[in-house]
C-alpha cells in the first residue's frame, strides 16, 4: 500500500512538473544552457581523458611490469609519453602537409602571370561588345545618386555588424582557450586519479541505488566503456588503412600530392562515413592546381576507394570492434548524422552498439525465459507454398 501511495505520488509531482516545464519553455531552454555552459569544461575533459586513457593504458601496462616500487611513477609517466606520442603525430602530419601545402601555393603563384594573360585576352574578345552595352546603359534612366546613398548606408551597417561581430569573435576565442584549458587539466586530474574517482562513483551507486541496480548500473557502464574504447581503436585503424590504400594507389598512377593528400584523408577519415570526403575536396583542388585531368582521376579513384571503404573496410573493421553489424553501423551514422552532425557520427556508433548488445541479451532472456525450442527462431520455416 505504501508503494501505491509513493507511486501515485510520483505520479502527480512528475505531472505537476511537466505541465510547469511546459509552461515556461524559454526559462526552462535559458536554465539548461547556463547550466551546460557551466558543465561544458567538466564534460569535454572527460572526453579528452577517455581519449586519451585508450593509448595510455597500452603504455602503462608495458612500463615497470612487475615492479611496486615504480607503481608512483608509473602513471604520470605513461600520460607523459601519451602527449609526447600525440604531439609526434601531430607534428609528423603538420611535416607532410606543411611543406605540400607550400608547394601547391608556390605552384598557384607561378601560374598567376598565365591566368592574367588569359584573362586579357578574354577582355579583349568581349571589348567588341562594349559600344553596344554602352549604348543600351545611356537609355537607362538610373538614379546614381540614390544607389551611392543607399550604398552608404549598406556599408556602414556592415562596418557597425563587423566591428560588433569582431568583439563577439575575440571574447568566443577567449572563453574558447579558457574552457580547454580547464578541461585539459580536468581530463589530467581523471587520468592520474581514475581509480580513486571509480571508488567513489561505486560507492555513490551503492549508496543511492538498490545492490541490484548498482550492479546493473556498473555493467552497463564496463560495457559503454570497452565499446568506446573498442570503437576509437577501430576508427583509427580505419582511417590508417584508407590514408595507405590512397597513398599506394596515387603512387602507382603517378598523381601528384600522393603522401600529402592520403595523410589528409587518413586524418579527416576519423569522421565516420563522410570524412573522407573533405579529404577528397582538398586533394582535388590541389591536384587541379598542376593537373586539372589528373584531378579528374583523382575523383575517379576516390570514387572506387571509397566504395571498398565504405561497404567493406569501414563495417567489418569498427562493426567488428563494437560488435556491431555492418548495416547497423551504417544505419547508426545516418541516424546520428542527421540528430547531431559530425559529433553524432562519432557518438552514434558506440551508442547503438551498447544498446545492441542490451536488447540481444534482453531478446535472448526472454526467450530463455518462454522456453522457446530454439529451432523456433534459429532456422527459417520451410517454403510451403506451391512453385
Amino acid at each position: 500500500m505504501d508503494w501505491n501511495r509513493r507511486g501515485l505520488l510520483l505520479a502527480i509531482c512528475g505531472g505537476v512538473a511537466l505541465y510547469v516545464a511546459l509552461e515556461h519553455l524559454s526559462a526552462l531552454g535559458m536554465v539548461l544552457g547556463w547550466v551546460l555552459g557551466i558543465l561544458t569544461p567538466f564534460v569535454l575533459g572527460g572526453a579528452i581523458a577517455f581519449v586519451l586513457g585508450v593509448p595510455m593504458r597500452a603504455i602503462e601496462r608495458h612500463l615497470f611490469p612487475g615492479r611496486t616500487k615504480a607503481a608512483g611513477v608509473r602513471r604520470p609517466l605513461a600520460l607523459l609519453l601519451t602527449l609526447l606520442a600525440l604531439m609526434g603525430v601531430l607534428m609528423l602530419a603538420s611535416q607532410v602537409i606543411g611543406p605540400g601545402i607550400k608547394e601547391a601555393v608556390s605552384t598557384i603563384t607561378g601560374q598567376l602571370p598565365l591566368a592574367v594573360v588569359r584573362l586579357q585576352r578574354q577582355l579583349e574578345e568581349l571589348s567588341v561588345y562594349l559600344p553596344q552595352l554602352q549604348a543600351y546603359l545611356t537609355d537607362l534612366d538610373i538614379n546614381w545618386a540614390s544607389i551611392s546613398r543607399k550604398a552608404l548606408e549598406v556599408a556602414q551597417a556592415w562596418g557597425g555588424q563587423l566591428l560588433n561581430s569582431g568583439g563577439v569573435v575575440i571574447g568566443s576565442v577567449v572563453s574558447g582557450v579558457t574552457t580547454f584549458v580547464v578541461a585539459l587539466i580536468f581530463g589530467f586530474y581523471i587520468l592520474l586519479q581514475k581509480e580513486k574517482l571509480s571508488r567513489q562513483g561505486r560507492q555513490v551507486l551503492y549508496a543511492l541505488l538498490p545492490e541490484r541496480g548498482a550492479d546493473r548500473a556498473l555493467e552497463i557502464l564496463r560495457l559503454a566503456n570497452r565499446t568506446f574504447s573498442s570503437f576509437l581503436s577501430g576508427q583509427c585503424l580505419e582511417a590508417v588503412i584508407l590514408g595507405t590504400l590512397f597513398v599506394v594507389a596515387m603512387t602507382i598512377f603517378r598523381l601528384p600530392y600522393a603522401l600529402l593528400v592520403g595523410v589528409l584523408i587518413a586524418l579527416t577519415a576519423l569522421i565516420p562515413i563522410v570524412g573522407a570526403f573533405i579529404g577528397c575536396g582538398v586533394g582535388a583542388l590541389l591536384i587541379a592546381v598542376t593537373d586539372p585531368w589528373k584531378a579528374l582521376g583523382f575523383i575517379v579513384l576516390f570514387l572506387i576507394l571509397q566504395q571498398v571503404e565504405g561497404n567493406l573496410i569501414y563495417p567489418h573493421v569498427v562493426g567488428s570492434s563494437v560488435g556491431l553489424p555492418s548495416i547497423w553501423v551504417l544505419a547508426a551514422v545516418t541516424l546520428g548524422g542527421k540528430l547531431m552532425g559530425i559529433a553524432g557520427m562519432l557518438f552514434f556508433i558506440p551508442l547503438c552498439s551498447v544498446l545492441y548488445a542490451l536488447f540481444r541479451a534482453y531478446v535472448k532472456r526472454r526467450l530463455m525465459e518462454r522456453r522457446v525450442p530454439e529451432h523456433k527462431w534459429r532456422d527459417a520455416p520451410p517454403d510451403r507454398g506451391k512453385p
